[in-house]
């Protein structure tokens, strides 16, 4: 209940009027919320895990809804002793020599009932605070699970430790530390889906382009946030990119940059682009449909926000986000493969419509997105359903009837809300 009403206080009123094609995916959203409410167990440790999730991860929280109980607490106590490791990496306030051994020792930590370390801030600090009731739920899962998340804790530890003193300076750079902190995260999952005996699994380098393409989506977003991270700022953006563009990293952020700025964001994209066929390949090969749809709904929200974030400004003034209406419909409407290729195609079809002639890297991006429409058409299983990532300034709410209308489906979504 709480992400719906943070989704609707996010959308302005205006926002609505424009997609009123997303009011039903939010209300459908709002019934899945309820019901994965009173799924949450009553017992202290669970219900514990449970809610931390809901506040640090909600789409997670909702997508791992539709797993069975076995797995679904399985990926859970995953995502939250990564999250507990992360959050000792995002703590730039501790020196380095407080964290690196903490990196490199955390997978023994998660089953020592006597240890706690205090960081972070907000839920994350409540998370390493009472990181014990996490290790309670770790200790009830099957010994196969348990050794899928010890040994990812490890790998996932030691790439941090070697990057804490480390700059990303090369592409490769890049793809080594998001391969630590994401693609090991895909790979586990696929280690986790094959111990449960529902799925076979996925290669490792197919795995961890899925994680890549998650994170390099994150990166870029957010590099506001992570420039202007205090005590020090967070630099993930290769050196070997950005140096093309400017002197130093945070002067992308300055107005007077923002032509070179917005060609560094670019390159930052279309470098992206290349995990976009291997992220189709690993959707094809599942048989399971709720471990399907749990595994393409980021993927297709990760696509989303490529071309959100592509040639948009506004990642250098804040983090652009995609709007409530639209994940909810990439929550309800990602079901099959079709729903994947036709969500693939629009979003590059986006982004090709944004690529500017006086790009310097406008040709290799058109290459890239062109070879994903060619893969999507030549399945054959595209449909025609679309997300309305943008929409034409003569569509439906442009008319006298679409207002009234929309302003009629509004004022019935906020009763909805209030009787509920």
């Amino acid at each position: 209940m709480h992400l719906v009403k943070k989704l609707i206080k996010m959308a302005a009123m205006a926002d609505i009027l424009k997609h009123p094609e997303d009011i039903y995916p939010l209300l459908k959203l709002k019934m899945v919320l309820r019901n994965a409410e009173k799924q949450i167990p009553n017992q202290p440790h669970w219900y514990f895990c449970y809610k931390m999730l809901q506040k640090v991860a909600r789409g997670f929280f909702i997508t791992i809804q539709q797993l069975d109980t076995e797995l679904r607490n399985s990926i859970l106590i995953f995502y939250l002793v990564l999250r507990a490791l992360d959050t000792v990496e995002d703590d730039t306030s501790l020196p380095s020599d407080t964290r690196v051994p903490i990196f490199k020792a955390f997978y023994q930590h998660i089953y020592d009932p006597e240890w706690k370390f205090s960081c972070g801030t907000g839920d994350c600090k409540v998370l390493m605070d009472q990181f014990y009731l996490v290790k309670t739920g770790l200790l009830e899962l099957k010994t196969s699970h348990q050794e899928v998340i010890k040994d990812v804790t490890k790998r996932m530890g030691a790439g941090m430790a070697k990057f804490i003193c480390k700059e990303v300076e090369t592409i490769d750079d890049l793809n080594e530390y998001v391969h630590y902190v994401a693609g090991l995260v895909v790979i586990g999952l696929s280690k986790l889906f094959r111990a449960s005996g529902l799925e076979d699994l996925t290669p490792d380098p197919i795995a961890s382009s899925v994680g890549l393409l998650l994170q390099n989506a994150n990166i870029i977003r957010d590099y506001l946030e992570d420039i202007n991270e205090i005590p020090k700022p967070r630099m993930f953006w290769p050196t070997h990119i950005w140096i093309n563009y400017v002197d130093k990293l945070e002067d992308l952020k300055y107005e007077e940059n923002s032509v070179k700025a917005l060609h560094c964001l670019n390159e930052m994209v279309t470098n992206a682009l290349v995990h976009l066929e291997n992220c189709l390949k690993g959707l094809s090969s599942f048989r399971d449909p709720a471990i399907f749809r749990f595994y393409a709904t980021p993927q297709v929200m990760a696509i989303g926000t490529l071309a959100l974030c592509y040639n948009n400004i506004e990642v250098y003034r804040g983090a652009p986000k995609l709007r409530p209406g639209l994940i909810a419909q990439v929550l309800h409407q990602t079901r099959t493969m079709s729903d994947v290729y036709g969500a693939f195609f629009e979003f590059t079809s986006v982004m090709k419509a944004k690529v500017g002639k006086n790009d310097p890297n406008a040709s290799l991006t058109l290459s890239r997105l062109e070879a994903i429409q060619k893969i999507c058409r030549d399945s054959g299983l595209m449909n025609n359903r679309k997300f309305y990532i943008v929409r034409s300034d003569q569509g439906f709410c442009n008319s006298a009837l679409g207002v009234i209308i929309s302003i009629a489906l509004c004022t019935i979504f906020a009763y909805i809300l209030a009787i509920n």
